[in-house]
């Protein structure tokens, strides 16, 4: 960061900050109120698809970088070998230095001839880097390298937050002066990949091209869209016959356009090949929410990304073909822009990011059975954003090493067992009304329960979710258990809860004085509070009585609970 840019740049900090310790250091109400939520561990109703194990982000370079590295890391363990990290600017020109909302790798330029110089050593430094850490490239094909756009001035941005966003949209927006050439760029790409990891590997990986064609991100026609994506599709299964290849990845769910990208893929002349049709093995889409800040506070759009998700399951269902091809939510979150600041975007450090996300997969899972679809992934955009002061207010998992409130959502998810059981409670807002109105008048205490059998492992997350981020009731839960084995007297009980004051770095921060820059022994202590952690006062044990059993515990507003229960 730029010395000029220091002092306006805290001042947005503390904005922001100020903004979330309002609602956080409210007092809370003693009025509470009784919710009932029942699982049956004996009626199982469906797979439970890991859909969280999805990560990205707009620089790629912060990947080989001290924090992004640590929190890959971090990333990896939640499901070795399980996790994929998307980023944009991997075939950006440029010296591999990052900024916000930008990357590069320099993988491409050509001699005074015209010929391609490929260079792969940042792109390498990248996916070795994932590698290493237990996560897997979901490999965005994009963008466009100076030396092929059709408009390569200007081509590097300077954006910064509170800049119009439009400005973002340089030359490396643009369709390839050279078809041929960027094919080609593609196809050596992959083989690379393929020589340096493997092929066995590679066909693991995700290939889709480019970001949201059908805005700013994409300066051609729709039909340079087909044909940029037909091309860098020939190219990558030309070089691994069975890469797993698809998209487009659309702002929202692209309705007549990915209606019309999608009939091409199935239907269609490949531009590249001249076949019918081309190559599609997932299908993916973008949904955001939408917040605002009213009246002092944030308040939540979790409607405006539920009824997002809801058409584009639509779309996809109205093909036939594409009945059961996995599904990949290619950036799934409460709005649309990880390197934006201010206001809107306080609730961002702490309990309303993680209970959002709690209550919004929960409900992603929902609407995949409703329209009978796929749904393999719901992907965060939401990494780290390296060299930024203390919860800054960029959306992240981490800032400056340390896991925030949300990833230990994701921690929680990482925990919960591969088959989905009945599970109800009588204060969850039914689907219909929150995809119509949100959560603006009760509170949503849901559940999502799991078991694995092969562990002997029941597990249930219960939120506490609403869209304003103002102090509010707790929740007293009473949690009746049936259907455990009936020859089990007494199961062990681990309760592990995002709140206030559990699991909760940003909170820690605070009650220090914010430091602006922690000590050592401040920084250990916040490693700690950004653990998952136990509630102390739980049982570690609960008696059994003929496969039933009850639990009781407060939670409260945007609190987040995982029981977990071992025989």
């Amino acid at each position: 960061m730029k010395t000029s840019l220091a002092k306006p740049l805290l001042s947005i900090v503390a904005a922001t900050v100020g903004c979330f310790a309002f609602s956080t250091n409210a007092a809370v109400s003693q009025d509470s109120f009784n919710v009932n939520v029942e699982v049956d561990a004996a009626e199982t109703i469906g797979e439970l698809k890991p859909i969280w194990r999805f990560f990205g982000a707009d620089e790629p370079n912060y990947a080989t970088m001290k924090d992004g590295q640590t929190l890959l890391e971090d990333l990896g363990e939640l499901r070795p070998q399980q996790v994929y990290f998307r980023a944009h600017n991997l075939l950006t020109t440029g010296d591999g230095t990052p900024a916000l909302k930008w990357g590069s790798t320099d993988i491409y330029r050509e001699n005074e001839n015209g010929d391609p110089i490929y260079n792969w050593r940042i792109v390498d430094g990248i996916f070795d880097s994932y590698l290493k850490r237990g996560v897997r490239p979901y490999a965005q094909i994009g963008f466009m390298p100076q030396a092929l756009s059709t408009h390569p001035e200007p081509y590097r941005h300077h954006w910064r937050p509170g800049m119009p966003y439009q400005q973002v949209y340089t030359g490396w927006s643009y369709p390839p002066k050279d078809y041929d050439k960027w094919g080609e760029l593609v196809y050596q790409w992959v083989n690379h990949c393929v020589e340096r990891y493997g092929r066995e590997e590679v066909e693991t990986w995700y290939w889709q091209t480019w970001n949201e064609a059908n805005i700013g991100y994409f300066r051609g026609t729709d039909e340079e869209f087909r044909k940029l994506h037909d091309y860098a599709i020939a190219g990558v299964r030309r070089a691994l016959p069975n890469a797993r290849v698809g998209g487009p990845d659309s702002a929202g769910d692209g309705g007549n356009w990915t209606r019309k990208f999608l009939d091409h893929c199935l239907h269609g002349t490949n531009y590249a090949t001249g076949e019918k049709g081309t190559p599609i093995d997932f299908v993916s889409f973008h949904a955001k929410g939408a917040p605002r800040f009213i009246d002092g506070h944030i308040q939540m759009g979790i409607a405006n990304q539920l009824r997002t998700i809801d058409d584009g399951f639509r779309i996809v269902a109205s093909f036939p073909e594409l009945k059961s091809t996995p599904i990949v939510i290619g950036e799934s979150d409460p709005e649309g822009c990880a390197a934006c600041q201010g206001p809107m975007f306080s609730y961002r450090n702490g309990t309303v990011y993680s209970s959002y996300t709690a209550a919004s997969f929960a409900r992603k899972h929902d609407l995949a059975d409703r329209h009978g679809v796929n749904l393999e992934g719901a992907l965060s955009w939401s990494f780290t954003f390296e060299d930024q002061p203390y919860f800054a207010g960029f959306r992240q998992m981490a800032s400056n090493g340390l896991p925030l409130p949300v990833f230990n959502v994701m921690r929680m998810f990482s925990r919960m067992g591969e088959q989905r059981v009945a599970a109800s409670s009588d204060h969850a807002i039914p689907l219909d009304k929150i995809l119509k109105d949100g959560v603006r008048g009760e509170p949503d205490v849901g559940v999502l329960a799991s078991k694995s059998d092969q562990t002997n492992q029941l597990t249930m997350m219960v939120w506490h979710y609403h869209d304003d981020d103002v102090a509010g009731s707790d929740a007293n839960v009473s949690l009746r258990l049936a259907g455990l084995p009936t020859n089990v007297t007494t199961a062990n009980l681990k309760h592990f809860r995002v709140d206030r004051s559990h699991s909760n770095v940003y909170t820690r921060w605070l009650t220090m004085g914010s430091p602006v820059a922690p000590n050592t022994i401040e920084y250990r202590q916040l490693q700690q509070a950004s653990q998952l952690t136990e509630v102390a006062t739980a049982p570690k044990q609960i008696e059994l009585s003929d496969g039933n059993a009850e639990l009781e515990f407060t939670l409260p507003r945007q609190g987040v609970s995982l029981i977990v229960l071992n025989w």
